[in-house]
């Protein structure tokens, strides 16, 4: 074991404590844009909900994705149900409106909308979305 004199431990203490508050106090910028992942019974449910995010102008695209499985807990049981995966390219400030329109026009009680955001890109595709997808005013 290494014992490092005091004036080091103090100093090293010191020092760490401040970038951890650097770090802790630089709140990371929000991205412009966003996915958001959904999950349908199936490819109708999922193009329905689909073709309400395109049209509102909600998402630039949304990805079908069929053939998943879903393994979750629902009141109590363990279910196992095939869905479709909704992937959803849009703006991170229309979030909150593709969420509700979720919510109203979706089959569950619970739907679930999670989202992450789009850190980069191929910049052509960005730009199209940004020109598809209005920003939320």
């Amino acid at each position: 074991m290494i014992v490092y004199p005091a004036v080091f431990r103090k100093s090293f203490v010191s020092l760490s404590t401040s970038v951890f508050r650097m770090a802790s106090s630089t709140a990371r910028p929000q991205e412009q844009f966003s996915m958001a992942f959904v999950t349908a019974p199936n490819a109708e449910e999922a193009k329905k909900i689909a073709g309400g995010l395109v049209s509102g102008k909600l998402a630039a695209c949304v990805n079908i994705i069929p053939g998943i499985t879903s393994v979750y807990e629902w009141e109590g049981k363990i279910e196992t149900d095939p869905e479709v995966l909704m992937m959803i390219k849009t703006r991170t400030s229309r979030i909150p409106e593709l969420t509700e329109f979720v919510r109203k026009n979706h089959p569950y009680d619970v739907c679930e909308v999670i989202t992450t955001s789009i850190e980069g890109g191929n910049q052509p595709y960005l730009d199209w979305l940004a020109k598809t997808v209005p920003e939320k005013m």
